[in-house]
């Protein structure tokens, strides 16, 4: 029987492969987990649940962030989206590049005043906002151009139909039937 001899150049240099093979794959792991946690410390509501009770009563809880916010996932006309509950905000305000994925229309220029200062918006119209099961329809909102979050600001136009309990770091949110 004939014995072959082994190629130690070879063998390090599979060797050398598969250590960049293992580590590069840790990598990808570690950096999917950690985008992974990091959202849903951002948003810990990405799966928001809720409740319609026997009179109709639609219920949803939120939980805070880790900065004490409100961020919920939900959608408008039926595409997803993310909510950061804003009762300093009168309506609905959509950034244009999410304004534009979501296919809505931009009317005529307003005058909105932000917490950066007054800024040209144009006015929209939102068929559907959902938040788990509350549902609000033929919603008047703002496209604002000039924002660089991807963040639908819920504002007051929604909010003030809404009954609103916020009891530690959890906030109750009830639409009641019209």
């Amino acid at each position: 029987m004939t014995e072959h001899p082994v190629n130690n150049t070879e063998t390090s240099r599979i060797a050398r492969n598969m250590i960049w093979l293992a580590w590069s794959v840790f990598i990808v792991l570690l950096a999917y987990f950690l985008e992974q946690y990091l959202q849903q410390r951002r948003n810990p509501n990405q799966q928001v649940q809720g409740s319609i009770d026997n009179k109709g009563v639609r219920e949803v809880r939120l939980v805070q962030n880790h900065r004490g916010h409100y961020y919920a996932s939900g959608k408008i006309n039926g595409k997803p989206v993310v909510f950061l509950l804003d009762t300093g905000a009168t309506s609905v305000s959509i950034p244009a590049r999410l304004a534009d994925s979501l296919g809505l229309k931009r009317g005529k220029p307003v005058l909105v005043s932000t917490a950066n200062g007054v800024t040209t918006a144009y006015a929209t119209r939102v068929d559907r906002l959902e938040l788990g099961p509350i549902v609000i329809t033929g919603l008047r909102g703002s496209i604002n151009p000039n924002v660089e979050y991807d963040e639908v600001l819920l504002g007051m136009s929604v909010l003030k139909n809404l009954e609103i309990i916020q009891r530690g770091k959890q906030l109750t949110i009830r639409q009641y039937p019209n």
